[in-house]
């Protein structure tokens, strides 16, 4: 497979990471798979991906003052214990049918609330205790650690429909919080050997651009059209879901 395929591939979805800070895990595994990269190694390599550009994205959004670090953190400090329990869970449930279906009914979720927040649109005055952040972050966790969902979509929705934060925000914390979390399963895939530096090398020449026009991009989209285009790839990913889910079935 020609290198430059990986480079573009990886300034497309470090692209759509800078926009809207979802996209990465959701996106870029399928697409390693559907380019003939072994399903491990596409998972490890991503990981690795995801990483280096949410590091650019979250610098750049920082820049930016669209980072909200005590969300982020508080998000991180409940998912941290999450993915131990997570993994524990792993050892006595049967993987591929929990992901199968936890991930279908979640997906399902997402382009439901998805469609209702388009057209009703975000209403105001949400503010949620600083603590309900630490047990948001344990389940996002947990649903990481057990499905392929990626924590950006989730996070998002979440930032998105049930904060007062200005989408900017939602984008620039949602980043930051995915580069603690990818650090970890970034950690993990290295020591088992699933990650191919080359390859993630490839994607990564293409991703520093890449995040650093969806960022500057982000910055200049009107708040309530970047609302709908989050609400937009939120759904997009819902859908992919979807039809991975009843693809494997």
């Amino acid at each position: 497979m020609p290198s430059y395929l990986f480079v573009i591939l990886g300034f497309v979805v470090g692209f759509l990471v800078g926009l809207t800070g979802i996209g990465g895990g959701a996106l870029m595994t399928p697409s390693l798979i559907f380019l003939g990269v072994e399903p491990l190694i596409a998972v490890g390599t991503d990981l690795l991906y995801a990483f280096i550009t949410k590091i650019f994205g979250s610098f750049f959004h920082k820049r930016n003052g669209n980072v909200n670090f005590n969300i982020a953190f508080r998000l991180f400090l409940g998912s941290l214990p999450a993915i131990i329990f997570g993994t524990f869970l792993l050892e006595v449930i049967n993987r591929e049918v929990l992901n199968k279906y936890v991930t279908l009914i979640l997906a399902l979720v997402l382009i439901i609330s998805s469609i209702i927040s388009f057209y009703k649109g975000k209403s105001r005055n949400k503010k949620l205790n600083n603590n309900v952040f630490v047990l948001i972050g344990f389940l996002v966790g947990l649903i990481i650690q057990l499905t392929s969902v990626g924590a950006g979509v989730i996070v998002g929705f979440v930032l998105l429909n049930f904060t007062n934060l200005h989408p900017k925000e939602v984008v620039g914390t949602t980043i930051f919080y995915g580069v603690l979390i990818a650090l970890l399963g970034c950690l993990s895939h290295a020591t088992l050997g699933n990650v191919d530096y080359l390859l993630a090398l490839y994607l990564i020449v293409g991703t520093i651009p890449g995040v650093y026009l969806g960022t500057c991009l982000n910055s200049k989209v009107p708040k309530e059209i970047l609302r709908k285009i989050i609400i937009i790839s939120i759904l997009i990913i819902g859908i992919v879901m979807v039809v991975r889910v009843f693809g494997s079935i």
